[in-house]
C-alpha cells in the first residue's frame, strides 16, 4: 500500500519512506491509499482474539509491504505488553483505561510502535534518523521512552517553558543517551511551528534525515486504532450502541478510532471532547475552520490552536459536513467544568479522572443527553498522577505515585533553552 500527501494525491510514497520523512515533501500529511474493512468475522469473532492477534490483523494492510510478518508480530509484541482495560464508572458509561503503559500515557502505543519500525528500518542504514517532536505534555515523554536507547536514532524533543506538569518535564528531560529536551520560550503552537519548519529546511535536511514522532507521523497516528479494537471487545457483550468519547488535542487519537470504524468495528459516534481550545467545535457548528493561538489549561495536552490531524479526519469523509456530523460531535468545556465534573464524580463513584479524562466524561454526557440508551467509554488518557497538583488541588487528595513515575523523579533535568528557531537550526546543525 502507497501512502498520499494531502495536499497533492500524485505524491505517493511507501510506509517506509512515509514514516522516515515524517511530512510529505509539500507540508502534507500522509495518508493510507485505501482503507480495507475488515472481515465480519474478525468482529464478530474478536473476543476468542488476543491483542496481539487483534492489532495484527487491523494494521497488516497499512504496513506489509514493507514489514515482513514475523518482523510485525515482533513489534506488536513489544509495543503491547500491558493492559488496556474499560472499567465501568456508572451504568452506561465505561473508561478506557490508557495509562498502564511505561510513561502512563496513550501515547505509548503510538510511540514504541514508531520505535520498533524506525529501528527495523535503520537496520544496515549508514545514516542516524534524528526525530524531532514537539510536545504538549504526554508525547515527549511517551517518544523518548520508546526511542531510548534505539540504534541509529537520535531524539530532539521540544516542550513550552512551564507549561508542562512537572512529571511530565521530569519523563522527558532526565534519561539522556540519545535523547535531547529543547525548553523553547512560547506555547506548544511555537514548538510545532519550528519543527515544522525545520522538515522544510534544506540547510538542515541536506545533511540529517529528519523524521517526526507527533501524531503527524503514520506510525505514531495509526497504531492508536488498536485500543479502539481492545475496547470493543471489552464492551461488545453491553449489547447496547457504543459511542467513544475522546479527549482531543492535535486529533490523532480520535482520527485512528475513526480509521478502525472505517475498517468495520460497529460503533454508533465518536464525540471529540476539547477544553476552551475549541476550533473543531466552532468548526462543527458553522463548517468555517479558523486556527487560533492556544490558550493555557490545567488539560495541557490538548492545548493546540491548529490541530495537526484534524485535515485527516476531513479527508475520511471528503469533507462532507452532512457525513462527518454522522459519525462526529464535539463540546468545548471550561477548566471550572473540568475541576467540578472531576468533583462529583470522585464523590460518587470514588473514580479519580484526570483532567483530559474528564473533559472526555463532559463530552460524553453531553451526547447521551439525546442518546441515552448507548454504552459510552470516554477514554482515560494519563494517569491522574501526571497532573498532581491539578488532583491535589481539586479533589484534596494525594494519589499513591506508581512506579514508572517514581524512578524519574529524582533524576537531574538537562534541558536546552531555546527562544527562537535559529538557535534550534543551530543546535541541529552542530549535532
Amino acid at each position: 500500500m502507497k501512502f498520499y500527501s494531502l495536499n497533492n494525491q500524485n505524491i505517493k510514497v511507501s510506509f517506509k519512506n512515509a514514516v522516515i520523512a515524517g511530512i510529505a515533501p509539500d507540508k502534507g500529511l500522509y495518508f493510507p491509499e485505501h482503507i480495507t474493512p475488515l472481515s465480519i468475522d474478525y468482529f464478530e469473532q474478536i473476543e476468542q482474539l488476543s491483542d496481539h492477534e487483534i492489532a495484527f490483523q487491523a494494521i497488516h494492510q497499512f504496513v506489509s509491504e514493507d514489514i515482513p510478518d514475523e518482523a510485525l508480530k515482533q513489534i506488536i509484541a513489544n509495543t503491547l505488553d500491558f493492559d488496556f482495560p474499560v472499567v465501568d464508572i456508572e451504568e452506561n458509561v465505561g473508561t478506557l483505561e490508557l495509562f498502564h503503559g511505561p510513561t502512563m500515557a496513550f501515547k505509548d502505543v503510538g510511540a514504541r510502535f514508531m520505535a520498533n519500525c524506525l529501528g527495523y528500518f535503520s537496520q544496515g542504514e549508514k545514516q542516524d534518523v534524528t526525530v524531532l517532536v514537539a510536545t504538549s505534555g504526554d508525547t515527549g515523554g511517551a517518544v523518548a521512552n520508546g526511542f531510548l536507547g534505539v540504534d541509529g536514532v537520535k531524539v530532539v524533543i521540544l516542550y513550552p517553558s512551564g507549561k508542562v506538569s512537572e512529571i511530565q518535564e521530569k519523563q522527558l528531560t532526565t534519561l539522556g543517551q540519545n535523547i535531547e529536551a529543547m525548553e523553547v520560550d512560547g506555547v506548544f503552537d511555537d514548538c510545532q511551528r519550528m519543527v515544522k519548519t525545520a522538515f522544510l529546511d534544506t540547510e538542515i535536511t541536506d545533511h540529517k534525515k529528519l523524521t517526526s514522532a507527533n501524531s503527524i507521523n503514520v506510525a505514531r497516528w495509526l497504531p492508536q486504532l488498536f485500543y479502539f479494537l481492545f475496547a470493543y471487545k471489552q464492551a461488545k457483550s453491553k449489547g447496547k450502541e457504543i459511542v467513544f468519547s475522546v479527549p482531543s488535542g492535535n486529533f490523532g487519537n480520535i482520527c485512528a478510532g475513526m480509521v478502525a470504524q472505517k475498517l468495520g468495528m460497529p460503533v454508533k459516534h465518536f464525540v471529540a471532547s476539547t477544553n476552551v481550545n475549541d476550533v473543531v467545535p466552532k468548526f462543527m457548528e458553522s463548517g468555517v475552520y479558523e486556527p487560533m493561538p492556544s490558550v493555557a489549561t490545567i488539560s495541557n495536552a490538548m492545548d493546540v490552536g491548529d490541530p495537526s490531524n484534524f485535515v485527516r479526519i476531513r479527508h475520511l469523509y471528503q469533507d462532507d459536513m452532512e457525513t462527518l456530523q454522522k459519525s462526529l460531535s464535539s463540546h468545548s468545556f471550561t477548566d471550572e467544568n473540568t475541576k467540578a465534573i472531576m468533583k462529583e464524580v470522585y464523590s460518587k463513584t470514588g473514580y479519580v479522572m484526570d483532567p483530559h479524562g474528564a473533559v472526555g466524561y463532559l463530552g460524553l454526557k453531553e451526547y447521551q443527553k439525546s442518546n441515552p440508551n448507548t454504552f459510552g467509554i470516554f477514554l482515560e488518557t494519563a494517569h491522574p498522577v501526571k497532573f498532581l497538583d491539578v488532583v491535589e488541588d481539586t479533589l484534596d487528595i494525594s494519589p499513591q505515585i506508581p512506579p514508572q513515575i517514581m524512578k524519574v523523579m529524582d533524576k537531574e533535568k538537562k534541558s536546552y533553552k531555546i527562544s527562537s528557531y535559529d538557535e534550534l537550526k543551530q543546535f541541529l546543525l552542530d549535532d
